[in-house]
């Protein structure tokens, strides 16, 4: 049974920061690919960044780039989203996300976690 569980979340005043951790379970985390998506009301899923097995390398979206870090730790099997300069637009549910290879398309990801919300007021 793979369980992928987020925490971290809450409210945050804009240029604040919130830290994201992701706890897995079920799988051989270090030869996974990890991730975060987000998703706002009535918004489709929307890719965040990832991170890989090797190396690691890790990808972000242009909207975060810059401001978000992904980290992970092999021995926690734990990964991490340190969220920096949040702004409004930043508000969704975000997911933590595990796969043998990363995508920044959602079908491709097989595990997703329940997702914690965050929230920048202005």
């Amino acid at each position: 049974q793979v369980q992928l569980t987020e925490s971290g979340g809450g409210l945050v005043q804009a240029g604040g920061s919130l830290r994201l951790s992701c706890a897995a379970s079920g799988l051989t985390f270090s030869r996974y690919a990890m991730g975060w998506f987000r998703q706002a009301p009535g918004k489709e899923r929307e890719f965040v960044g990832a991170i890989s097995w090797r190396s690691p390398s890790t990808l972000y979206a242009d909207s975060v780039k810059g401001r978000f870090t992904i980290s992970r730790d092999n021995a926690k099997n734990t990964v991490y989203l340190q969220m920096n300069s949040l702004k409004p637009e930043d508000t969704a549910v975000y997911y933590c996300v595990a796969d043998p290879n990363y995508s920044i398309n959602p079908k491709n990801w097989d595990y997703w976690g329940q997702g914690t919300q965050v929230t920048v007021s202005s």
